[in-house]
């Protein structure tokens, strides 16, 4: 199985949502509305030569904070797309996150973690597919 088309997306997470009533719940912080935007574009499979060879990076305020390649995924997009239709129909539209890069901030010390605030602006990316750039609110 491919994946037909393929964007750049940044599925956010509410810390203190996981967190609530001191037990971790790895969904429900990612699940509000506008958690999860998309684009700038969606780019058919045939334009992209090979998906699983392509750099992602994450800035906030100008700092890279995240740097990566999806030639570093744990499965590459084929197997993610097999996968997943093993379990579930997909339909035209259904969208695949496929998790983060390295960098993400809960796999940091304590003492170096800076967590987004109101205001700060996000440009996170993939190669060939774009730059989703948004605030933080």
């Amino acid at each position: 199985a491919a994946a037909p088309a393929l964007l750049a997306a940044n599925r956010a997470r509410a810390e203190k949502a996981d967190h609530k009533e001191g037990r971790a719940r790895d969904e429900i912080g990612k699940t509000p509305d506008d958690f999860a935007p998309l684009g700038p574009w969606l780019v058919t499979a045939d334009q992209i030569s090979n998906p699983n060879s392509l750099d992602i990076w994450c800035d906030v305020n100008g700092e890279r904070r995240q740097s990566s390649n999806t030639a570093d995924m744990v499965f590459n997009c084929a197997q993610l797309v097999s996968y997943c239709s093993q379990h579930m129909t997909l339909e035209p539209g259904d969208i695949i996150f496929t998790g983060t890069p390295e960098g993400v901030i809960a796999g940091m010390p304590e003492g170096k973690r800076v967590w987004l605030k109101p205001g700060d602006r996000i440009s996170c990316g993939i190669e060939k597919l774009g730059e989703l750039k948004f605030a933080f609110v």
